[in-house]
């Protein structure tokens, strides 16, 4: 279902997040992420004019992971700042990820490192979409997805009450994992 139709307006800026996954050959994966701000018109920083159209932010963040969505290695770049030979000293902060679980409250512990003065916000911001990325790379690759009534595994689909649409007690997973439906709980 689409948006509804906007009422009149102009486009005056535009981030854009990617992530992209790869499998490397010594079996691990890199994930490299990247946030980019562009606004429309001329902007005035401290540190001068940005002429629209060109980044204000144009950063990465490359998280290398285990096979168990262990965090081994981290780096950041920033390409377009607002504040140039400030912004980009915050690099080497991002080290501080590794040994970080994607799975296990890593949000928090983001936060813990990174947050505020001990990070950069547009980078820290990037680093919350990590865990939801890893996943959708993992899918069918490192982690077996089973979508379907005709299931036989033992193993309860990893899926499964990691969103509203695939709760246990409701009805998508009563029509394609009826398996391992259960009746909700009244109360």
């Amino acid at each position: 279902m689409p948006l509804s139709p906007p009422v009149s307006r102009s486009l005056r800026h535009t981030r854009a997040i990617t992530v992209e996954a790869f499998a490397r050959d010594d079996g691990l994966w890199d994930l490299d992420a990247s946030i980019r701000d562009v606004k429309t018109r001329d902007i005035e920083l401290g540190s001068g004019i940005r002429p629209g159209g060109l980044p204000v932010h144009d950063l990465k963040l490359r998280v290398t992971i285990d096979r168990n969505l262990t965090i081994v290695d981290a780096e950041a770049a920033s390409d377009a700042v607002p504040y140039p030979g400030f912004c980009e000293a915050i690099g080497p902060a991002y080290k501080k990820l590794i040994g970080l679980s994607l799975m296990n409250h890593f949000r928090l512990h983001l936060k813990d490192r990174l947050s505020g003065v001990l990070g950069c916000t547009h980078l820290t911001e990037l680093a919350q979409v990590l865990p939801t990325a890893a996943l959708q790379a993992f899918a069918d690759e490192e982690f077996e997805t089973r979508d379907g009534a005709d299931d036989n595994s033992a193993k309860r689909p990893f899926e499964l009450d990691r969103c509203h649409a695939l709760r246990s007690d409701g009805p998508a997973v009563a029509t394609y994992y009826p398996r391992w439906s259960i009746k909700a709980v009244s109360g």
